[in-house]
């Protein structure tokens, strides 16, 4: 049973929309309720799902001669009755507040009470049982000067009022709540639209590990498997890079395989349908890959477009697949399923996602920014706007720190020079990079004096040809290598290039940034500590493989 707080409805976010823009808020705003009935009838198209074990709160709003409906807060209502007052007082307070924080002030509630009888239970023994919780809302509501205009228990396919004694309007058995679809606002939400989910505890289902089949062995064997092949190469040097990228091509063929497959109608048939296009294997890498944070934020870049929908059913499917004593592991799966939710605007799966990540990990630091993020009503754009961003970032410095592309006008692999791989780039930026250093430099080839001749005429200087490099996640740097490039004749294995103008100006060479920039800030003629001794790997004069030393391990400046 889930204990916390959600606000829905008019703040500032669509919430049960549809495609073509409807909502709930401008639904009710064309259809008047104005009996018992049409409340406990409009309470799930007000949630855009039917709650369970569930106290609820709806403000109203004075609207001229009519009130309209406000934001919506629910509650799981806890097992312990002591624990009443206190989740009373949180739902009030936290609704009256966000509110007034949007400008609306609240001059009314209706409040409700739902849960489910036991087996051999009945509706009217729980409705008499909530009774206290019913008066607990309507005083702590009081005591913020916003009076309850009606308390309602939904229980059992009935309903009951806790503010109405009128044995002829509200009987003690309670009345029939009316047949789904067949109320007024059930035909006025068919007309725009707008669908009703089913319960909470439905939902749930889609993102819940598989239980008690032959198939939870199957896939916790893979997910040990796949552990115990992993552990070595994270502690290798490069190997945790090598595994992000390898995480990241298989989660890209994967979201494309789904995007390739149409998702089904009916919620049952298609978690079926993709459950079977993800094997054992792929489920436990990606479940173990995406436990890395900067392979997670990778992925959360699927979050828009054509690529939301089948990301959000790939991340459904992972979160399915953490079985067994692997269940925590379910926490980055599910923050992505929320995140995508969120962004797509269905705050509802949203909440529940990122509920669930939280009791996955309760530290679990993304999902509990999206968590505040999505009750406060905040726009999900702004999280868009830096994935974004932060995409760009990284495939504008994959591409070959040189100016033009290679001479056969293609780069590693056979690719267009610059263009990502498997529809994500190829190499990942140096850590600094983050902090606004450029990808590259313009330098100017000095070195003691190095650069021109006695004659002042342009010196020249023998460039050896770049040695490996490795980034600083361990990838490849586009444009590096350890040889002479694949299109160069035989026994090329240095080119000279002049240094200085015809002028006697120096001639500015671009040299790609290993991290962020070392400046030798001690002026010509004095020795930097850090620029002293060369590292292995030949490279470009003041390059990665030298460390700003030019030819004759004389020093460069200006690096």
């Amino acid at each position: 049973m889930t204990n916390r707080d959600e606000t829905t409805g008019s703040s500032g976010n669509v919430t049960n929309g549809t495609p073509g823009g409807g909502t709930a808020d401008s639904l009710l705003q064309q259809v008047t309720l104005s009996s018992t009935g049409d409340l406990a009838d409009a309470l799930p198209y007000l949630l855009g799902y039917r709650p369970e074990d569930s106290m609820v709160l709806v403000a109203l709003h004075d609207s001229g001669d009519h009130g309209r409906f406000g934001g919506r807060a629910r509650l799981g209502i806890p097992a312990d009755s002591s624990e009443w007052q206190a989740a009373a007082r949180q739902l009030a307070l936290g609704l009256v507040t966000g509110s007034a924080r949007r400008g609306s002030a609240v001059t009314g509630m209706v409040a409700y009470v739902c849960e489910e009888p036991a087996s051999g239970g009945t509706g009217r023994a729980v409705m008499e049982r909530l009774r206290p919780l019913a008066q607990l809302l309507r005083t702590e509501c009081g005591k913020l000067d916003v009076p309850v205009i009606e308390a309602l228990c939904l229980s059992g396919g009935r309903y009951w009022s806790y503010c109405c004694s009128d044995e002829t309007c509200c009987p003690a058995e309670g009345r029939p709540a009316g047949l789904p679809g067949t109320s007024v606002l059930a035909a006025a939400a068919a007309y725009a639209g707008l669908r009703v989910r089913g319960s909470l505890g439905e939902m749930r289902v889609r993102l819940r590990p598989w239980e008690g089949t032959a198939a939870v062995a199957a896939q916790e064997t893979a997910l040990d498997e796949t552990a115990a092949a992993l552990l070595p190469r994270l502690v290798e040097a490069d190997g945790r890079a090598s595994v992000a990228e390898r995480t990241m091509e298989l989660a890209a063929r994967v979201h494309r395989r789904y995007a390739a497959e149409p998702s089904r109608p009916d919620p049952l048939d298609a978690d079926l349908r993709d459950d079977e296009l993800l094997t054992d294997e792929e489920a436990a890498a990606l479940i173990l890959g995406l436990q890395d944070r900067t392979t997670r934020d990778r992925a959360a870049e699927w979050m828009e477009g054509g690529e939301a929908e089948p990301a959000l059913r790939l991340w459904r499917a992972l979160s399915r697949r953490c079985v067994g004593s692997y269940g925590e592991h379910a926490a980055p799966s599910l923050t992505l399923a929320g995140w995508v939710a969120w962004s797509a605007g269905d705050d509802v799966e949203a909440r529940e996602a990122l509920a669930m990540a939280l009791a996955a990990d309760p530290g679990y630091l993304f999902a509990r920014l999206l968590h505040r993020a999505v009750e406060e009503g905040l726009d999900p754009e702004s999280v868009r706007g830096c994935l974004r961003a932060e995409r760009a970032r990284r495939v504008a410095a994959a591409r070959p720190a040189v100016d033009g592309p290679p001479p056969d006008g293609s780069g590693p692999g056979g690719t267009s020079a610059g263009e990502p791989l498997d529809g994500m780039s190829r190499a990942e930026p140096p850590e600094e990079a983050s902090s606004g250093a450029p990808a590259e430099v313009r330098a100017t080839a000095h070195a003691d004096g190095a650069g021109t001749r006695d004659d002042g005429s342009p010196a020249a200087v023998t460039v050896p040809p770049p040695g490996p490099v490795r980034g600083a996640r361990g990838g490849p740097v586009p444009g590096e290598g350890g040889a002479a490039p694949a299109n160069a004749g035989p026994g090329a294995t240095a080119e000279t290039v002049p240094v200085g103008g015809a002028a006697g100006r120096p001639e500015p060479c671009r040299v790609p940034v290993r991290g962020r920039p070392r400046v030798n800030r001690r002026g010509p003629g004095r020795a930097d500590a850090r620029l002293s001794r060369p590292r292995g790997g030949g490279g470009p004069a003041g390059g990665p493989g030298t460390q700003g030393r030019a030819r004759g391990g004389r020093r460069r400046e200006g690096m």
